[in-house]
Order: C-alpha cells, then sequence, then structure tokens
C-alpha cells in the first residue's frame, strides 16, 4: 500500500501524538505517515523527529484550522489514496487493507469512510461519524449508529459495505485526484462541516462515498473544540447553512433555508431554557456571519445540484417528537 499518505493534521497536539502516534505507526508500516502542522507553538515538531523519524513533516506557517490546513498541506502530498486522520484517532489492525481494496475495485468510489467506535467506550459508536453519515432535508446531519445525542451499541449491525452521504472528517479517506478536482475543502468554514460539505459536492458531481464496516478506529472526540464550547456552536451553525446555500438546488432553496433558520431559532431558545446564553448567543451570531459571506457564493453555478440528497425529511422531528433514537427507525424518503 505505497499509494496511501496518511496526513495527521496537528497543532499543538504532543500529548495525542505520544498517545496515538505509536499504533499508527505499528499498523500502517506500508503507508507514508505525514504530520500537517499547523504552526504549533508546543514541541509537536520534535517529539515526532525524535522518536518517529520515519514520519515526514509539513510546515504550515500559521493555524489555518482544518480546511485550509490540509489544503494547504496536501500541496505536497502526492500519494494516489489519502488518509485525512485526526489525532485523537486509535487505529487498529489491518484496518488499511479493507480500504485499500474498496478504492482499487471500485474505481467510482472516491470517499471512505471506516467504522468509527468511541476510544472512551469501544462498545459504542463514536458521534463523529459513527458508521456513516447522511442529512435530512434542512441539511442536518445524523449517522448509522448515531442519531443526535442518542449513541448505539456496536453489536455488529454495520459491519457492512455501503453507500453513505458524508463520511467523517475524524478519519477521511478520499482519492488524491477527487480531492484536486473538488478543489479541496472549503476555506471559508474554517473547521466543522466542511467534510460534509466537500461529499455533497462530490454527490453533485456523481462521485460515489462509501462506508466500510471491515475497517475499524476509535476516537476520543472534542480534542480540538470541546461540545461545551460557544465556538463550536458558531461554527456548526454557520456552516451548515453556507453548505445549504452552496449545495442545494437553486428551486426551493431559500424556502428550505427560510425553514432551518426557524428550526435554529427554536434551537436557540432550547439552549437559553438550558441556561446557555452563550450557546444561545453563538446561534445568533451564526446568522448574521451567514448573511455576510453568501456573497462569496453568488457566482457558484447550482443549476446541477441534486433535489435527492436526503434521507429523511425531518430528522429533528423524528428524534425529539417521534421519539425515534435509532438508525433503523428513521423513515427513508
Amino acid at each position: 500500500m505505497k499509494d496511501f499518505a496518511i496526513v495527521i493534521l496537528n497543532w499543538n497536539g504532543k500529548n495525542l501524538l505520544k498517545k496515538f502516534l505509536p499504533f499508527l505507526v505499528k499498523y500502517s508500516a506500508d503507508a507514508t505517515i505525514y504530520l500537517a502542522d499547523n504552526a504549533s507553538t508546543d514541541d509537536s515538531i520534535s517529539f515526532v523527529n525524535d522518536n518517529y523519524p520515519m514520519v515526514k513533516i509539513i510546515k504550515n506557517n500559521d493555524n489555518f484550522g482544518y480546511a485550509k490546513g490540509y489544503n494547504e498541506s496536501l500541496k505536497q502530498v502526492s500519494e494516489k489514496y489519502l488518509c485525512l486522520i485526526n489525532s485523537d484517532i486509535e487505529v487498529s489492525e489491518n484496518w488499511l487493507e479493507p480500504i485499500f481494496n474498496l478504492f482499487e475495485t471500485n474505481s467510482e468510489i472516491g470517499i471512505i469512510q471506516p467504522k468509527i467506535l468511541d476510544f472512551k467506550d469501544k462498545s459504542k459508536f463514536e458521534y463523529a461519524g459513527a458508521a456513516g453519515g447522511f442529512i435530512d432535508s434542512l441539511g442536518f446531519p445524523f449517522c448509522r449508529g448515531r442519531i443526535f445525542d442518542s449513541l448505539e451499541t456496536d453489536k455488529n449491525q454495520y459491519n457492512d459495505i455501503t453507500p453513505i452521504f458524508w463520511a467523517s472528517g475524524a478519519c477521511f479517506f478520499i482519492r488524491n485526484q477527487v480531492f484536486q478536482d473538488l478543489n479541496g475543502f472549503d476555506e471559508n468554514f474554517f473547521a466543522h462541516q466542511e467534510e460534509i460539505d466537500l461529499c455533497w459536492r462530490a454527490f453533485n458531481q456523481n462521485i460515489h462515498v462509501y462506508y466500510c464496516g471491515k475497517s475499524t478506529v476509535y476516537h476520543v472526540g472534542g480534542a480540538t473544540l470541546d461540545v461545551s464550547n460557544p465556538k463550536k456552536t458558531f461554527l456548526n451553525y454557520r456552516n451548515s447553512l453556507l453548505m445549504l446555500y452552496k449545495n442545494l438546488p437553486k428551486e426551493g432553496r431559500f424556502g428550505t433555508i427560510f425553514k432551518r433558520l426557524c428550526y435554529d431559532g427554536i434551537s436557540g431558545i432550547r439552549l437559553m431554557l438550558q441556561f446557555k446564553p452563550k450557546h444561545c448567543f453563538a446561534i445568533i451570531r451564526s446568522h448574521f456571519a451567514y448573511y455576510g459571506m453568501i456573497s462569496k457564493y453568488k457566482s457558484i453555478d447550482n443549476s446541477n445540484n441534486k433535489s435527492n440528497y436526503f434521507y429523511t425529511k425531518d430528522i429533528v422531528k423524528s428524534y425529539f417528537i417521534d421519539k425515534k433514537k435509532t438508525f433503523k427507525e428513521i423513515n427513508k424518503i
């Protein structure tokens, strides 16, 4: 698997590298491993150089975040297949072979996600990706194995190989040529939702996204921005709106976005009632930021964007009103 490049985006992550890099090196012997460093101020680079000289270092000159950090770093990576992996991922033995075989046997597949379990409880699926992602008509993401905050136990129910809508950025496999053809991640996003946006753009160009349950990794989660951080709330809500504006079909786009804005408002009220005013104000700020940024996307051609992008109509209603907590309970449209 010399065609594989494993690229770890790092910013002040020495402690995570000390914990998880040994597994990556041990179980990825035939791949080339890169550390893409976003101008860390700790001694991450010297730690890797001293202890793992086989790891190649790419130095970015600023903390560019996830999107631009990878875009800049991958200009220096030429391998055919890319694995973009978080520094808080523990890989398992033979994790690469099933992915490699899937790419090699199906040329229409451009992006793949492995099974992602929770490092803190390895019997559970992990929030960021679980067993592959989908969205509803309003762009709310959910996963096989994870609907909002409800995580399923891994009972081998998702050991399959199947098409999905989006793959998690925590462990994201993509053909290098596909990444280039799609012009990489949207750097306006900085972080959060950029992998869903990329997968949606791939979908609109008939590039297939797959889940491979024969490969397993374990994710800590929240190592960059904890769920309690209002900045994470801001980025998720703002980027979700930008993603809708970019990728929805032109007909009916504004009606869909208006409905999503209303749902966001209800979410803000709910957060206020939970005594989380900072998160409520983060949603308000995200809306104003969205209005200020849509001019950047005025020139995008939406004419070929597909209307059959969603798995179900309203995941919010299904979960909060109909009390459907697992993927198999969700009605596919």
